[in-house]
């Protein structure tokens, strides 16, 4: 299926690139890399923008459910749709979505929020524009570089490092000015990546038979997921993963460490976090191990550490060099995960697979979290981190020890 919205130039030899920095990853490097920095804002300038308008901390909750639900109810569509009308119309499309609630969002904040049900809806636009937009965020990647492993540890630095930033970069400028501005911030990043993504030159693009309906595609992804055995028990260990340890860790740990050594402690914590993704981030665009998932999977042997140090009551610098390992396994796994799924499923079904993807290993997320403070109230924070430290280390040994996974080896990347 063509993907051009004029008509494209000639295209040259893809040998003539660079086997990363080509001129469409540049542009889609840009794209991405502006995305991630508003999604990043969007959650602190909203809650800090409720709370400094006189607004409870359960209006702040409300309207974080109403980003993140249709971002879960929906990537599966937002799968099956990238694949109908080619994953780059769907990006410009939810940019252009964003743009327009970001603009809104700005004049709400600005004014000052009369009626919260405008909130929630534009909130929720938001959130479907990036249910629209995550499918493709993946399956463009093999488009636009030769090396896809090389590619995917560069936008693994990105996404760390704008995932530092943005909150920073947000609470500070709600803090000398307003949440309007934030969001005037978002929408020119948001301008931007459509701009970027416009610019890209694809030619033709792996895509379903024409004429199939939306729930025969839908089953045909499904069916696709459920045929790769490395893939779906992957999911399935992540899903444990996530609901016995990755989800519980962060509001658990917060209650221990910050009465401890204050918020500001807190915070250098979780930088150190994001710096060991960097890390791990740029270690694998030049690592690139014959069995990917296996590299990841003993990359991620470190993760307990964090939670151990915590129930050990170890000083501030040793969490924090903690976290540098645990975020330098994760930036590791991450990239050897994306690469696998984008390199081991065919094009014209990817984005519907890694669709699936996405909401299985990220939808539990959310029910650890709700569940960290009850357990922690039942059985303790001691437990409930003991516990994480025990998953965490059963987590990458059942990985190791499915051998789908632990078997599934490198696959050269285009040429």
């Amino acid at each position: 299926m063509p993907d051009s919205l004029t008509a494209d130039p000639p295209v040259h030899s893809p040998a003539a690139e660079p086997a990363i920095w080509s001129r469409n990853f540049r542009r889609y490097f840009v794209a991405r890399s502006a995305g991630l920095l508003s999604w990043a804002m969007l959650p602190v300038a909203v809650s800090a923008g409720l709370l400094a308008g006189g607004h409870g901390l359960d209006t702040a909750g409300y309207a974080m459910a109403f980003l993140v639900a249709p971002f879960a109810g929906l990537v599966l569509f937002g799968g099956v749709l990238a694949d109908r009308y080619t994953a780059r119309r769907m990006m410009i499309v939810a940019d252009l979505a964003n743009l327009t609630a970001h603009v809104l969002l700005a004049l709400l904040f600005l004014h000052g929020i009369d009626h919260l049900w405008q909130l929630y809806a534009l909130l929720v636009v938001a959130g479907t524009a990036n249910a629209l937009f995550q499918p493709g965020a993946s399956s463009t990647v093999p488009l636009v570089a030769r090396d896809v492993q090389g590619a995917n540890g560069v936008l693994r630095t990105s996404e760390a490092i704008t995932g530092l930033g943005g909150p920073a970069l947000a609470g500070v400028l709600v803090g000398f000015g307003s949440t309007g501005w934030v969001m005037a911030l978002s929408a020119l990043a948001y301008g931007t990546s459509a701009t970027c993504l416009c610019a890209l030159r694809l030619g033709a693009v792996p895509a379903p038979p024409p004429g199939r309906g939306l729930w025969h595609n839908l089953a045909v992804g499904w069916q696709e997921f459920r045929s790769r055995s490395w893939l779906w028990a992957v999911i399935l260990i992540w899903m444990v993963f996530a609901v016995l340890s990755w989800g519980p860790q962060l509001s658990v740990a917060a209650g221990v460490v910050v009465p401890a050594h204050g918020p500001a402690a807190f915070g250098l914590i979780n930088c150190a976090l994001g710096a060991g993704t960097v890390v791990g981030g740029l270690l694998a665009i030049r690592w690139k191990p014959r069995r990917p998932l296996a590299a990841g999977a003993a990359a991620l042997l470190g993760y307990p550490l964090y939670p151990l140090a915590i129930v050990l009551d170890s000083p501030v610098w040793l969490l924090a060099a903690a976290q540098i390992l645990v975020g330098t396994g994760i930036g590791v796994w991450g990239v050897m995960w994306a690469t696998s799924v984008q390199t081991q499923v065919p094009g014209e079904v990817l984005n519907r697979v890694h669709a699936y993807e996405v909401a299985g290993s990220v939808g539990l997320y959310p029910l650890g979290s709700a569940l960290a403070g009850p357990a922690a109230h039942a059985f303790g924070t001691t437990q409930v981190l003991l516990t994480g430290v025990a998953v965490g280390l059963l987590t990458p040994a059942a990985l190791l020890l499915t051998r789908p996974v632990r078997t599934l080896r490198r696959t050269s990347d285009r040429t």
